[in-house]
């Protein structure tokens, strides 16, 4: 192939000038017409606009991750908003991976880690993809600034409440609501203080926390609020989980014991032996209660210990 600054890769196309990479294309067409644009503006992907019409319509073009990217075609002029919309979602996720820019998974936790004049930066650790996206594209559109977040904020995405806190560097995301009417600080700063020292109690296990459980003093002051829970005295209690186990019925001792990535049928095979009669609501109905206590979670229909 001869086409100027365009390589012809195993499935793909790619324009380089020297040796710098501008883009990859799935195919010919979209990488002569990706490397007209950039020559025509001397290979400055800032001067490059966001919409260019062309025969057949418009264009609309993302510069994401230093390439250039073909975002949407439209045969009518689009709008501004579908314009900035498409060119967020290019933004976060401009190689269609699993998770999008600058987010990991490690185990259980989500990492949002960005490279920056050669070091590397961590800027939070997240339970769940919904969080990590949330501080992900915030930082994305406000130049990777910790500084832009506030107490309360608004999820474009899902359309939830956020509350969030940067600490010592480090953006956290205490609580979520699906209501603005439903937002309580107090109660939303007291589940995050407890989320700490439950796991600094082995409680639950987020590692990630391990930063915080030093400074949960200086949080408490910061928030006004003393922690408590509703199960456990945690200010007094040496080893709460154990006294709680301690406490348990026996057939919920039985049922915790045997709760392992579990679905409610798995359980039931695993203690045929103490079938008895409404045996599945008796399972159930354990388990809600094991919830309830926080010792165990469900997700997708699936029980595991926490």
């Amino acid at each position: 192939m001869t086409e100027k600054h365009i390589r012809k890769n195993r499935k793909s196309y790619t324009i380089y000038k020297g040796s710098k990479t501008y883009g990859r294309y799935m195919n010919l067409d979209d990488a002569i017409m990706a490397r007209d644009i950039l020559t025509s503006h001397d290979w400055d992907m800032t001067r490059i606009p966001n919409v260019i019409q062309i025969d057949e319509g418009y264009i609309i073009l993302t510069v994401a991750d230093d390439k250039l990217h073909i975002t949407a075609r439209t045969a009518t002029e689009p709008s501004v908003e579908l314009v900035e919309k498409l060119i967020k979602r290019q933004r976060r996720n401009p190689n269609n991976s699993r998770y999008g820019l600058n987010i990991a998974r490690v185990f259980d936790t989500f990492i949002i880690q960005k490279t920056i004049m050669g070091d590397d930066y961590i800027f939070g650790y997240y339970d769940n993809i919904e969080d990590a996206s949330f501080v992900r594209n915030h930082l994305l559109d406000n130049n990777w600034d910790t500084g832009t977040f506030s107490t309360i904020m608004h999820d474009d995405e899902t359309g939830k409440i956020k509350i969030t806190d940067v600490i010592d560097g480090k953006v956290y995301v205490l609580d979520t609501y699906d209501d603005e009417n439903d937002v309580s600080l107090e109660r939303s700063y007291n589940r995050f203080l407890v989320k700490i020292i439950k796991h600094n109690h082995g409680l639950a296990s987020h590692p990630y926390l391990d930063e915080l459980v030093d400074i949960i003093p200086r949080l408490e002051e910061k928030y006004n609020v003393k922690a408590h829970d509703d199960v456990w005295d945690l200010s007094n209690v040496t080893n709460p989980l154990e006294d709680v186990i301690f406490k348990l019925t026996p057939f919920q001792k039985i049922v915790y014991d045997n709760v392992d990535d579990s679905t409610v049928d798995d359980l039931e095979a695993r203690l045929a032996r103490y079938r008895s009669g409404n045996f599945t609501m008796k399972i159930k109905r354990s388990l809600d209660e094991l919830v309830e206590l926080d010792l165990i979670t469900i997700k997708d229909e699936t029980y595991s210990k926490k």
